[in-house]
């Protein structure tokens, strides 16, 4: 009776165990899912953010943009370059216990340090490529904006001044007819007072 007595309770907390475990299991993975998606959605504002202030940008902004960049990024591969020298030397003024394995170490740093060069100028180099395309498309849309309104002006001045000779035509001609009206009637005004004064004589 007491054997039963202890395989159940042992049953029963083993059963406490895996229930115990199991709940803690789903606990541990409901947390990494909700931490997960607020990632997702931190990741997402973030870029939503950051498309919305790409496409506020204007054609001089990109252009201001691009040339801070072309000044930053070489400004950035040359700090990094002294900061490499400067802990390679620390490295050796260190490590060093023999001339010949200083003139290794000092070798294998000129070379350390000449293919970062390479890299910093091929990084450079495609940087101040892309840059100067995208400012080249920036100054080619601007210019074909200019153009447009240029011609759209153009068009209204040229209409405006259609408009403007065509009422200066029509003003002229009622002017003309005005003057003519006037001089008849004042011909038909100066005979008929010459036919009254022909008749009293």
């Amino acid at each position: 009776m007491a054997d039963q007595s202890n395989t159940a309770t042992t049953r029963r907390t083993a059963n406490a165990t895996k229930r115990s475990t199991s709940a803690k299991k789903a606990a541990a993975t409901r947390s990494r899912n909700q931490a997960a998606a607020a990632r997702k959605r931190s990741t997402a504002a973030r870029k939503a953010a950051e498309a919305r202030r790409e496409l506020a940008k204007t054609p001089v902004d990109r252009a201001q943009e691009y040339a801070e960049r072309a000044v930053l990024v070489p400004v950035g591969a040359l700090l990094e370059a002294r900061d490499n020298v400067v802990a390679t030397v620390e490295v050796l003024r260190d490590s060093v216990t023999s001339r010949e394995k200083a003139e290794k170490e000092l070798a294998a740093a000129r070379k350390r340090l000449q293919a970062d060069i390479k890299r910093y100028e091929r990084r450079g180099r495609t940087e101040r490529t892309r840059i100067e395309r995208q400012v080249k498309k920036a100054r080619t849309r601007v210019e074909r904006e200019l153009r447009r309104r240029r011609t759209r002006v153009e068009r209204e001045l040229r209409t405006t001044r259609k408009d403007v000779g065509a009422q200066a035509d029509l003003l002229g001609a009622r002017v003309e007819n005005l003057l003519q009206t006037g001089v008849t009637r004042g011909t038909q005004a100066a005979t008929k007072v010459q036919e009254r004064v022909g008749g009293v004589a």
